[in-house]
């Protein structure tokens, strides 16, 4: 391409060709290294190692990574060695086996996973730790004008085409002389077998091989066949450098050289047959076709490149083959995500500001009154204050105490011990001081940018009050219902004072280091809760005095994420809101006091109200019960976990806890000393049916 158009860029060059093609294969990770390499002459490029997975048996679901290629000038025993080595000093699980079965037919490194596996996983993870993937470094550097120089891909091709130029002009001069020699040489036996008698005679008569050479230069001959060819390839075709003026053809006569005399001397008997005549014309008629083209060659630039494109494409045609390296457009960087394994954790937040998290498999399901098992270890002023079931790979929306809100992956949240106090949030939040995590919401933030992306800031919009317009009340709700239906689903927050608010969760989508404004507050007052709503459901609202409040969550219009919000539940003095639930048909609400009392009222006996109203007992508090502290939504089947201020953490089925009515005190819940209290209540979904069994799920918290 370059010698059709020496004018094309290097971006343009890049077309024809892609990138380095190894002899073992692999995968070039990104194309930004080949283009900065190209560019510059310097880059470095990405190499992974190529692998398929297997099963190894489909029924127990066990699996295998094959590795059938690997990156350029990789040892193969070795990095079986390292993946060896990693594997013993526990810093690579999940492998079992690990073995060779390369073959004459190929490559195949096999590593056997155990049951449960993620290949993908353990994959990054020997991406991260070994050398299945490694970085080659390009530096593109040539003598030119015997002065070492870093070329890009353009300047090098130059360079190349530059050189061929050189060899085949040297090689050309090289094989005209070659040729020019042997004509001569053919020339001069040609003219010999015309004149085969008065040769042979000259010969005879001689009486030493040198007088037989001297007689032969001194002789002119006849030769019509020879001297036609030559005025017709011209007269100098075949005529050696250096040679003579005497020798040759001159006015009309041919007079031979000593090479010419010398050769024909040495004619063997056999050659002098006319077979063999036509044979040697036919031959000198090929050194003058021969000695053309070269003469050609060197005299024409256009010619000279014309060999040097057919010698390229020769090679092609004999020696090329298909790409084997394989070149991915984007470069898969590997992110802390990437080596963690997909799993549900259990993530705990205490008092004092401690966050950890364990694998929800680390608890099973004991019955109603069970001690339980201790879900960390705390100091005597702290106890677990928050705790939800998430996967390992959610982004987790932190909502603070002071209206704020955070952006946390779960697996950011380092794994711990039940006895490890965790890690304090104000090293992996950037918290004020006085500010603590009061709600950990899950969500789909990969989703919700998509969204904001598609749909833009109109989703974030906050809708006009028209409260003094002349819209009739029930016409301001149509309106406020059918804005609100283009904006869910919404963020629905609750405070400790009453306030409620809810906000487009698009609004949240875009994470900052120092957290964004969820909510404005009044001062004294936190936000306790938050939800994902779709904009037509109902709230239920309950204070630590034993009340709830139930209403449309229409009735709260769609605010920006600045605003203060608007009364939710109007509460007596020294009361504060203590949960917020998203009520769902079928469901019931399972409550609990601080002194380990609960039970499961059905939905349907709370009744409905107007937002702003001071509510309906939920649950008798009285001496006996103390202060509510926890309600969530449950199906039987469901599981709750009860956590206590001395880090005590029972897992217990709802179906063992009493359905009871509304005004009622419910019964015990949870074993509690003389000087614990319960402070958590929460519900995990999906539990096993069999008692012991490890369990999965997802905890909602307040949904």
């Amino acid at each position: 391409a370059l010698i059709d158009n020496p004018e094309l860029t290097v971006d343009e060059l890049m077309q024809y060709i892609p990138g380095p093609d190894f002899p073992t294969a692999a995968i070039i990770n990104g194309r930004a290294g080949i283009i900065e390499a190209y560019r510059t002459g310097r880059g470095r490029i990405y190499m992974r190692a190529r692998s398929i997975v297997e099963d190894i048996d489909k029924v127990g679901g066990r699996q295998q990574i094959v590795i059938t290629e690997l990156p350029y000038q990789l040892n193969k025993a070795r990095l079986i060695e390292k993946i060896a080595e990693l594997v013993k000093e526990k810093k690579l699980e999940g492998i079992t086996e690990l073995r060779d079965e390369s073959d004459k037919d190929g490559m195949r490194v096999v590593i056997e996973l155990r049951r449960g596996e993620v290949p993908e996983v353990i994959l990054n993870n020997l991406y991260a730790q070994t050398q299945l993937q490694s970085v080659f470094g390009i530096n593109i550097v040539a003598l030119i004008d015997g002065r070492p120089r870093i070329l890009n891909l353009k300047d090098l091709l130059e360079a190349f085409v530059r050189h061929r130029r050189e060899v085949v002009t040297r090689r050309t001069v090289f094989e005209l002389r070659k040729a020019r020699e042997r004509g001569h040489i053919l020339e001069g036996q040609a003219v010999a077998l015309s004149n085969i008698d008065p040769v042979i005679a000259l010969i005879k008569a001689s009486p030493t091989p040198a007088e037989a050479k001297e007689a032969l230069i001194k002789t002119p001959w006849e030769s019509s066949a020879v001297v036609e060819m030559v005025e017709r390839a011209g007269a100098d075709s075949c005529r050696p450098e250096n040679l003579d003026p005497q020798y040759g053809l001159r006015e009309g006569k041919y007079f031979l050289s000593p090479e010419q005399a010398q050769a024909i001397l040495e004619l063997r008997l056999h050659r002098l047959t006319g077979l063999e005549h036509e044979k040697l014309l036919g031959e000198y008629q090929e050194i003058l076709n021969q000695i053309g083209e070269l003469i050609r060659i060197l005299n024409s630039a256009t010619r000279l490149m014309e060999v040097i494109r057919e010698e390229l494409e020769l090679i092609r045609s004999e020696y090329g083959d298909a790409r084997r390296t394989e070149i991915l457009d984007a470069r898969l960087d590997l992110t802390l995500g990437d080596l963690i394994t997909e799993e549900e954790r259990v993530v705990t937040i205490s008092h004092g500001g401690y966050a950890k998290t364990q694998p929800l498999a680390v608890y099973q399901a004991q019955r109603r009154g069970g001690k339980g098992k201790s879900a960390t270890g705390i100091k005597d002023e702290d106890y677990i204050a928050h705790l939800l079931v998430a996967n390992s790979h959610t982004t987790l929306l932190m909502f603070s105490s002071k209206g704020k809100v955070y952006w946390l992956k779960t697996y950011e949240i380092p794994e711990a011990s039940r006895a490890a106090r965790g890690r304090p949030l104000v090293n992996l939040l950037p918290l004020s001081d006085g500010e603590y995590i009061t709600t950990m919401l899950p969500v789909d933030l990969e989703a919700m940018r998509k969204r904001a992306d598609e749909e833009g800031e109109a989703l974030e919009g906050e809708l006009d009050d028209a409260e003094n317009s002349s819209e009739t009340e029930e016409e301001r709700k149509a309106r406020i219902k059918a804005a609100d239906k283009k904006k869910a689903p919404f963020i629905f927050m609750s405070t400790a004072n009453g306030t409620v608010k809810k906000t487009p969760l698009v609004a949240f989508s875009r994470q900052r280091s120092s957290g964004l404004i969820a909510l404005e507050l009044d001062e004294g007052d936190i936000l306790i809760s938050a939800a994902i709503t779709d904009g037509e459901q109902e709230i239920m609202l309950f204070s630590d005095g034993g009340k709830v409040t139930r209403f449309k969550e229409s009735d709260v219009r769609a605010m920006g994420r600045t605003a203060r919000g608007v009364r939710g539940m109007r509460l007596p003095e020294g009361q504060k809101l203590i949960s917020m639930l998203i009520p769902e048909e079928g469901s019931q609400i399972l409550t609990a006091s601080e002194r380990g009392y609960g039970k499961r009222t059905a939905i349907s006996e709370f009744p409905e109200y107007k937002r702003g109203g001071q509510g309906v007992i939920a649950m008798v508090s009285n001496e006996r019960n103390g202060r509510l502290v926890g309600a969530v939504q449950v199906l039987d089947g469901e599981e709750i976990m009860l956590i206590s201020d001395q880090g005590t953490l029972v897992r217990t089925r709802v179906g063992e806890v009493s359905s009871l009515g509304r005004n009622t005190q419910g019964v015990t819940l949870i074993k509690l000393a003389s000087d614990e209290k319960l402070v958590g209540l929460e519900r995990v979904q999906e539990p096993s049916e069999v008692e012991g069994e490890e369990l999965e799920g997802e905890l909602v918290d307040g949904v």
